[in-house]
């Protein structure tokens, strides 16, 4: 049984390092949109590619590599989200990014709080609808593109969508009631 499942997945061009060759990209991608930060994602990619490795004889093609690998990846991801030791910190790229771009201090900052305030906003949201959001309001990446990734109708992509971006608004609008909260309560403190 188990040599039958080993020649499925190589008839299906499912040796591991091909499956990164091709793929590789696309699971960086994705661990990117669904919220694993920068400093992290090559330890996520490598356990995306570990449970490839360990799953590979149950790999049917029933399913699209891509999709399959999504699935995969949302899975990474979701552990990911809930260790207690995931990090804050900003990367030593991500401050070179800053500094690189020649902008004044005042600019940069306000962009780096305009980019921190996107990511709590995009953390505090279910992690397969951050994903979409991200693919189309970020990435530009169309409908028809998304549901060819996931292996979904076209209709069901809008369908999700429509709720991403109500989670989205409503994770917005809860982080400006917090900011507003905490000022209102440092205005009281000082006076």
């Amino acid at each position: 049984m188990r040599a039958s499942a080993a020649t499925a997945s190589d008839a299906l061009g499912g040796d591991l390092l091909s499956i990164h060759a091709e793929h590789a990209d696309f699971v960086w991608l994705t661990l990117q949109r669904v919220g694993v930060a920068p400093a992290d994602i090559e330890d996520c990619l490598q356990e995306v590619f570990i449970v490839v490795h360990q799953r590979l004889g149950s790999f049917d093609g029933s399913s699209r590599m891509t999709t399959w690998l999504y699935g995969i990846c949302i899975r990474v991801a979701s552990a990911y989200r809930r260790r207690s030791y995931r990090r804050r910190e900003r990367t030593g790229e991500e401050v070179q990014e800053a500094i690189d771009e020649g902008e004044s201090p005042e600019v940069a900052a306000s962009r780096a709080e305009a980019q921190d305030r996107l990511r709590h906003v995009l953390d505090e949201m279910d992690i397969e609808k951050r994903a979409l959001f991200v693919m189309f309001e970020i990435d530009e990446v169309s409908c028809e593109e998304i549901a060819e990734i996931l292996g979904i109708p076209v209709g069901t992509v809008y369908s999700r969508l429509h709720s991403a971006r109500k989670e989205f608004e409503s994770a917005l609008r809860r982080l400006e009631a917090r900011d507003k909260s905490r000022l209102s309560w440092l205005r009281r403190g000082q006076s």
